[in-house]
């Protein structure tokens, strides 16, 4: 398959021969061409060093072309093994919850509390990752089943399903790791790379990091809403007031079961049933914010410029993906637990095949990137954990300067936006005594 034969499947990237307006209103130029790629410069405009300067056009087209071949294959291959496996993984997470729920109606007794407690986190986190995740991602959409099915599927998380899908699927997986159009590069909160200016309140993001976790499906969901595009002007305020709503009626539902429907049919252990929802909750955050950051934080994941993707082929688009994301080495359990996302590099480049099949493809990736002397970046999930903090905590602080040391880069910093809050409280005084004279 050559790259002027390029399909439009879910997943995989399509031409375009005009300008698209993907999540966020943001204006893409030729997302994707059927061209052939150009030579590799050495550094990009800015002077960063360029991850695939020493492949040549052949190089790049003939990895599109093998990448292709064997997406093709696991897509002709799908059948009853894969079905049975999400609908056995579905199966079990429901009677987990099911048994769990039921074991937390005893949660005055320790031991039941316990039990309860841990099954349930486990069923909240194979039912965000193993399931939900990957069913909104098109997944199984294949089997043609109405109750497996991206468009209607609705997952135990903040962030209604539909929202997600906008700024994850397309904003994410279209610009995975360009700074400035990857909103996911810290999630608009967090500096977690060089290239992102560097403000105030980026002095606190470890500990900003930290109550994130804890309550990451509400950032998520605020995420998704973009409300930081609200604030600027840039979102429409009746779709902002409307995608609002939507989200107030989910969390609203997932509070009632977990914080007072369930506690209730608890009876006289009313409080502990409550503090049981609340743990596996925050549980489940804290792992799944784990997984993510893991995805495409730890050292050695490349992140890109704009003017590095315009243009972009085929062959360029799955560069961008496998050096844009890393992997989490570990056991079965471990793959099961993450959604499948510990083989991100895979996912990235193939997202809407079944999560069961990335850790048979993943040998073949890691051989090509080889080949091609690529660098697959993986680790076990305590170094990968540890590194993407490490990040957190490394750009927290302004980049090295020759003219001005970091810490008057921070007084600078911090004293420039005393002085614009002064001048935007004056300013609102002054059209407040105007409005009132």
């Amino acid at each position: 398959m050559s790259t002027s034969t390029i399909d439009t499947l879910p997943g995989r990237p399509a031409p375009h021969d005009a300008a698209t307006t993907p999540a966020g209103g943001r204006a893409a130029n030729n997302r994707i061409t059927s061209s052939r790629p150009g030579e590799q410069s050495a550094t990009h405009a800015s002077g960063k060093p360029n991850p695939i300067a020493h492949l040549s056009p052949e190089d790049i087209e003939s990895i599109g072309r093998e990448l292709d071949a064997l997406r093709d294959e696991i897509t002709a291959s799908r059948g009853a093994d894969d079905a049975h496996y999400i609908r056995s993984t579905i199966r079990l997470q429901r009677y987990l919850e099911l048994a769990s729920r039921g074991v937390l109606l005893f949660s005055g007794f320790w031991p039941a509390f316990l039990v309860g407690t841990a099954g349930l986190t486990v069923a909240k986190i194979l039912e965000n990752t193993e399931i939900g995740h990957n069913i909104l991602h098109g997944q199984w959409d294949w089997m043609r089943d109405p109750k497996i099915h991206s468009s209607t599927w609705e997952w135990d998380f903040a962030s209604p399903a539909d929202q997600w899908k906008k700024s994850h699927n397309v904003g994410h997986h279209t610009y995975t790791n360009v700074v400035g159009m990857d909103d996911d590069l810290g999630y608009t909160v967090l500096r977690v790379d060089p290239a992102q200016e560097w403000e105030p309140k980026h002095l606190v993001q470890p500990v900003t990091n930290f109550f994130t976790a804890l309550i990451f499906e509400y950032g998520i969901a605020a995420y998704d809403l973009d409300v930081k595009g609200f604030k600027e002007g840039r979102k429409d305020k009746k779709e902002f007031r409307r995608e609002l709503v939507k989200v107030i009626t989910k969390i609203r539902n997932q509070m009632g079961k977990d914080y007072v429907l369930h506690p209730l049919l608890s009876g006289p252990n009313f409080l502990s049933t409550l503090a049981a929802n609340a743990i596996a909750n925050t549980l489940r955050n804290v792992w799944t914010h784990s997984v993510i950051f893991c995805g495409h934080f730890p050292e050695g994941v490349e992140t890109f410029e704009v003017d590095s993707i315009e243009g972009e082929t085929r062959g360029e688009w799955y560069l961008r993906q496998m050096l844009g994301s890393a992997n989490i080495e570990g056991s079965e359990v471990m793959h099961v637990m993450t959604g499948n996302l510990s083989h991100q590099i895979e996912h990235h480049l193939f997202p809407d095949l079944p999560s069961n099949r990335y850790k048979e493809i993943a040998p073949r990736i890691r051989a090509i990137m080889a080949r091609h002397d690529l660098r697959y970046v993986t680790g076990p999930l305590h170094k990968q954990v540890a590194s993407a903090w490490g990040k957190v905590f490394k750009y927290s602080l302004p980049n090295p300067s020759p003219t001005r040391s970091r810490w008057g880069q921070i007084v600078d910093g911090v004293s420039a936006q005393a002085r614009h809050a002064t001048d935007a409280l004056r300013f609102r005084s002054r059209r407040r005594a105007a409005l009132t004279a």
